[in-house]
Parts: C-alpha cells; structure tokens; sequence
C-alpha cells in the first residue's frame, strides 16, 4: 500500500517536471501574443495514470508555470488578478475534465476515452482563456485592435493556437493510450 502511494506521488512528480520542462520551452514558441501549449498530452496521460485530481494539480502546475514563463506578461500588466485567475483555471479545468472524461470512459473503450479527454483538455485551455479575456481583458483588447479587430485578431490566434494544440493531441492519441496501458501494467505489477 505505501509502496503503490509512493510511485503514485513519484509519477505525478514526474509528470509536473515534464509539464513545466515542456511549458518553459514552448513560452518560446510564439503564433502572434500567444505561444502553443505542449503539455496538455502529459495532462490527459497524467490524470488518465492517476486520476482527476491529478489531472487538476497537473493543470495547475501548467498555469504556474505560464505565470513563471513570462508568457503571460502582457496580461499580468493591464490585470495581475484577472490574469492569475484565468490562468490558473484554465489549466486546472482542462486537467479536470480530461480525468472526468477518461474515468467515466475508460471501462468502455480506452481509446475513446483518450480521444475524447484529450480533445476536451485544449477545449477547455481554449474556452476559458478566451471567457477570461472577455471578462478581464476585453476593454484593453479593445483599445488596442478596435472594436471589429479585437474579434478578428483573438479569434485568429487563438483559433490558430487551438487547432495546433488539438491537432498534437490528436495525433498523440494512440501513443497515449500505449503509455497509459505501460504505466498501469507497470503500477500493478509493484501492487501485488
């Protein structure tokens, strides 16, 4: 029983390093303001290993590292809270509810379930970055790229950054699921 909550803690350790390895290399990568997110394949895979609420602290752990990165700086400038809020939530949303997905999932078809967790993570990175800029940010945006631009150009980058993260997660998908059936044939064997 220690032992098999010991790895469970290793694992997500390892998963958090890898996320915020990966999140510090891609605040280099830039579509216009935005960078692409990299990590939300160690999200789905971390909350599909151990759990929802790992996936939420995997999130989490993405969302500070955006903070630490730099690359929410232009945000942290017009609205510091605004900005830790959103995207705090952000990452942790999408961990959460791709461990809901996989979970509630995972006994029926394990593909599906990796599919499905891992479109729904860059939908909801996506969905609440742009609800938090609407609520925080939108009078700034606005001020900036003019009330018919302020659309266009969020809509364009993120519209861009989101078809990438989907597009990676996409294409991950049936790599996840071998990663996922190693880890846990992995974590079995040291339970009996």
């Amino acid at each position: 029983m220690k032992n098999t909550k010991t790895q469970k803690i290793v694992g997500i350790g390892l998963f958090t390093a890898i996320i915020v390895a990966l999140q510090l290399l891609a605040a280099s990568i830039k579509f216009g303001p935005f960078s692409i997110t990299l990590v939300l394949a160690p999200i789905v895979i971390g909350a599909a290993l151990y759990g929802i609420g790992a996936g939420a602290w995997l999130g989490v752990a993405f969302g500070v590292s955006v903070l630490i990165s730099g690359d929410a700086a232009a945000f942290m400038t017009i609205n510091p809270a605004g900005t830790v809020v959103t995207v705090l939530l952000k990452g942790m949303l999408a961990g959460l509810v791709a461990g809901l997905i996989y979970k509630a999932l995972e006994s029926k078809n394990k593909t599906v379930a990796v599919v499905l967790a891992g479109i729904a993570c860059p939908i909801v990175n996506t969905g609440i970055f742009l609800a938090g800029c609407y609520l925080f940010f939108q009078e700034w945006l606005v001020s900036v790229f003019g009330t018919t631009g302020f659309a266009t150009v969020v809509t364009g980058l993120v519209s861009v950054n989101f078809a990438v993260e989907l597009g990676i997660n996409m294409v991950l998908a049936s790599v996840i699921v071998r990663v996922i059936d190693i880890g846990k044939k992995q974590f079995n064997k040291t339970q009996i």
